[in-house]
Parts: structure tokens; sequence; C-alpha cells
């Protein structure tokens, strides 16, 4: 059972209900991790056409897979729901986005595991230390020791943010605030002393807190921390578990405003020693994770400045927003209909995910027709083009995408002509008539 529980108490507070349904919506995309004799349980509906497309392209019969949506925004218990659901069906373990107490609860309740763990009670075990390195408080309490840099920076509870950003402010300029618990870069601050001048709030005896998101309440922590300039944004994913940890791939995050947009994977080869410095942290970081009874994946997040000083920012101590795209990617490539591949270290294609806005707002046949018209949809004999992979949008505008190519040019190159084809209305003049590439035929 793939449980798609993107609505937890790990990435965000759950009095955040607008965020987290937003998150929500992503839930769709963890299909293409489904196997024969698979259930998916999601927050949202998986339309029908989404799911066949998936099995289309990944070779799973639709008959022989199944999906659950329990009612309500996901921040109810579904478990009595969905262990009603799914019947006698015959289940061998409960692979969560996130191990958290719903996913606990949820193996309980249906007598088996959560994946990988030998049992619900060493799940159970491992919360703790789940639960401390999806906060940026706790990951800046262990990482030092493990031989990480970090900016430097201060934790405070809310009411304590005022004088840490003028500390900080006062010694370095600029300055970012983070909520303890955030994921995509949901209610980050980016402060500079020019601003706080010009604004004339500078000396006034609470000029910060009045824009912090509602995160946490009163109690909830903060992290303040210089601002470094960063010229890119990079993370390193990690699986780790008694037999060790290893990395499984590397790319750089697209982000605006210190928001999430997307990912390139792997990263071009000048930053051989920015991987290197990623997977170094990584392990340290795995090491201590498995020590505290901790298996499955992990992202870390880190900064590049100009000058190529790497900083790390955070871990995700759950599947990522790369984490699936990147199985899928693997398993479309491979052909692997077993869905059993899970990464390499190298070698293999390049992708990225992004988002694309459409002149109109489409079914979602109507837009893998228009990509697959146009030669831009991906081809399984070529091994490259473009997925619809998180379904249709609510909006059926702005669509998340991934693109596989042989190189880091051909990515660019569809999707320069991704964009350029959704600018224009539907049938009008398109870039050009083939995919990019030598295999375009």
């Amino acid at each position: 059972m793939l449980h798609a529980n993107l609505v937890s108490d790990l990435a965000v507070d759950p009095g955040e209900r607008e965020v987290l349904r937003a998150w929500a919506e992503q839930a769709p995309r963890e299909a293409w991790l489904l196997r024969p004799g698979d259930v998916l349980v999601s927050p949202v509906p998986v339309g029908e056409e989404f799911l066949r497309y998936v099995c289309g392209l990944t070779g799973v019969p639709r008959d022989s897979v199944a999906v659950v949506v329990p009612p309500g925004d996901g921040t109810a218990d579904a478990c009595r729901h969905v262990v009603g659901a799914v019947g006698g069906r015959p289940l061998r373990a409960v692979l969560p986005t996130a191990l958290d107490g719903a996913a606990i609860g949820l193996a309980r309740a249906l007598g088996v595991p959560v994946a990988p763990y030998p049992s619900v009670a060493a799940a159970e075990a491992a919360l703790g230390v789940t639960g401390l390195l999806n906060t940026k408080a706790g990951f800046r309490s262990v990482a030092p020791a493990l031989g990480m840099r970090l900016p430097d920076g201060l934790v405070r509870r809310r009411d304590g943010v005022p004088g840490a950003v003028r500390e900080l402010l006062a010694s370095y300029g600029r300055v970012v605030v983070k909520p303890d618990r955030s994921a995509g870069g949901h209610g980050m601050l980016f402060l500079a002393e020019a601003e706080a001048e010009a604004d004339g709030t500078a000396d006034a005896p609470d000029p910060w807190t009045g824009g912090l998101a509602p995160v946490g309440g009163p109690e909830g922590l903060w992290v303040v921390e210089r601002r470094i300039d960063v010229a890119r944004s990079v993370s390193v994913q990690m699986e780790t578990g008694p037999g060790g940890t290893r990395a499984l791939f590397s790319g750089e995050m697209r982000t605006a405003d210190g928001a999430f947009t997307g990912y390139l994977s792997p990263l071009p080869e000048p930053s051989a020693h920015v991987a290197a410095t990623l997977e170094a942290w990584g392990h340290a970081l795995g090491g201590f994770l498995a020590a505290r009874g901790y298996a499955g994946p992990f992202g870390l997040d880190a900064m590049v400045t100009p000058g190529g000083e790497v900083f790390a920012g955070e871990s995700n101590v759950r599947r990522t927003a790369t984490t699936t795209p990147q199985a899928m990617v693997t398993r479309l490539v491979a052909g692997d209909v077993s869905g059993a591949g899970g990464g390499t270290g190298g070698g293999g294609p390049v992708w990225a995910t992004g988002k694309v806005r459409a002149p109109v707002a489409y079914p979602f046949a109507a837009a893998v027709e228009r990509l697959r018209r146009e030669r831009l949809a991906y081809d399984p004999a070529r091994a490259e083009g473009i997925v619809l992979y998180a379904g249709p949008p609510p909006d059926g505008l702005t669509w998340r995408y991934a693109v596989i190519a042989d190189d880091h040019a051909g990515v660019a190159r569809y999707e320069e002509l991704l964009r350029a084809s959704w600018a224009s209305a539907p049938g009008g003049p398109t870039a050009r008539s083939g995919p990019p590439g030598s295999r375009s035929g």
C-alpha cells in the first residue's frame, strides 16, 4: 500500500490547511510507483485518465491496481475507511511518503509492517529522530557535529524573532527567517537592513513578528540566519538503514523567492566538488539516522555561493518532491515494469521537473494529445520526452511536467520547445515540428 501522506505534520504545522491542501494536489504522482496488486491511498482523487496514462507508460495493467481516497481533506484519521476499502486484499507493507503517526496507525490497523522496517514497532521507534531532522532547528542542532558548514544563525520562539533579526542584521546586513517546520519555502522571509530602515520599522519594539506566517503558534520555533549569496540551490537524495547509507542522486533545485519550483538532475560535471561535499555530508547524516533506528530515503539541501563554497540548509527525512519523479524516470528508461528500480548515482538520463502555463485550460487527455501532436511527449522507443507526471492541475492551466533526455542540452531544448509551444493558442504556430536531438528522425 502506497500511502501518499503529503498532508503530514512532518512537513508543516497542521493548522496551515491551505498549504497542506496545495501540497496534497501533488499526491497523484505516487501512481508512478504502483506495481501489479498495489493500492494507492491518496488525499485527493486520482483521475482515471491520468491513471491510465501512467499504467500505459509503466506497463502495469490498470485493473491490477486500486486507488482509495478517504473522505475529508487528508488531516483526519483515515484508518477505518482504508481498512474497509481494501477488504481482504493481501498486502505486504505500507510504504508512506513520510514516516509519521498516521502511517504507523494505518500499518498497525492493516496488520502489516511499514516498509522498509521489519515491524511496526521498529518503525515507531524511529519517529523521534524523524521528527527531529524534519525541523530546521533540529537539523541545526545536529549538523555541525557531523561536519557540515551552516550559515550563522539563531533559533528563537516567535517573540524572540525581532531581537534575533536585529542582531544578525547588525552583523551581516541581510537575513532569512524560516519557520521550524516548513517545506517548499513556505513561510520564509528575506530581510535586509536597508529595507527595514526604508520602512521606518528598524526601531519599532516588534518590527518583524507581524510579518511571520502563523506557523507553530506563539510557541513555534523560528530560525534566523545570515543570508548568504546563493548562486545555486542543490540537494542530494540518500537512502539509509542497517545495511549502510548510499547516494541515490543529486541535482539543482529551481527556486523562486526561496520556494521550490522544480529540479534538474544530475548536477553538471563542473559541480563534481559540490556533489562530493553533499554525499560526504549525506553519509554522515545517514549514519546518524540509522544509528537511531531510521531506515529509508532522506534528502539534504544546500546552497552554493558564487565562489563555490557550500553551506548546508536543511534535511528532509521522507520521500521528497524529487524522489518519485526520479524513480519514475529510472523506471521508464529501464523499462522496469516491476517498479523495483530505485535510482543510480550516475550514468543514467538527465531529467528535470518544472511548471509550464498553458494558454487555455486543458482536460488531461487534450494536454497529452497536444504534446504528442507536437512530438514532445515522452516516447518509450527513444526514452526521451515530456511526461505530465502529476496529473491535471486544478485550474487546468499550470502543469507540472518532467522532461527526460540524453544530456543537459537535450533537457533545455525540450523545455524551450514546451514553453514556446504552450505560449500559443491551440492550433497556433509552434517553434518547430520535431523533438530535439539526433534521434528525432
